[in-house]
């Protein structure tokens, strides 16, 4: 079964840090572009961060570039994203997606982030 599971996510003060987590299974990240997006309540989705799967190049939104950073550790099949001085604004549902093919998405159950001002 392919499935993406993220976790690390919870509530944090302003400008505190999380790492973000995205374990995958039944298939093999290296291959994919790897992405985080995240969802805040009325507002739309907005892509955080990707990795490609060769070289491993990163972009990230003007939101959140050089505050998050997304890795990859491919011996563990996992996605991460380490956020720091993190903002009230950026409180929102994280979710990992992998594009496995130009019509095809794989994406995780989403882990909630709270930071408090």
């Amino acid at each position: 079964q392919v499935q993406l599971v993220e976790s690390g996510g919870g509530l944090v003060q302003a400008g505190g840090s999380l790492r973000l987590s995205c374990a995958a299974s039944g298939l093999t990240i290296r291959q994919y572009v790897m992405r985080w997006y995240r969802q805040a309540p009325g507002k739309e989705r907005e892509l955080v961060a990707q990795i490609t799967s060769n070289y491993m190049i990163t972009t990230y939104a003007a939101s959140v570039k050089g505050r998050f950073t997304i890795s990859r550790d491919n011996a563990k099949n996992t996605v991460y994203l380490q956020m720091n001085s993190l903002k009230p604004e950026d409180t929102a549902i994280y979710s990992c997606n992998a594009q496995i093919s130009s019509v095809q998405d794989i994406w995780g159950q989403g882990t909630q982030v709270t930071v408090s001002s």
